[in-house]
């Protein structure tokens, strides 16, 4: 897939747990998994700002773009 999600880089930066970060953002720990191993089509820019804000970072941090081959 082209879209790299790098939530699990950004947690290591800021020494947050996937559990920590689930209970900050109010999501279950199951849908955050999902998310952060890129296995959902789509995702609320509510998410995504709730994320950011948590691990305050930019969605750029997050989101990464890579050409398939």
């Amino acid at each position: 897939m082209a879209i790299i999600v790098n939530i699990d880089v950004m947690l290591a930066k800021r020494k947050m747990s996937v559990s920590a970060l689930a209970e900050a953002i109010g999501m279950s720990l199951t849908n955050l998994s999902l998310l952060k191993t890129a296995k959902v089509k789509g995702f609320r820019f509510a998410t995504l700002n709730a994320i950011c804000t948590a691990l305050d970072c930019q969605p750029g941090d997050l989101l990464e773009f890579r050409p398939d081959p």
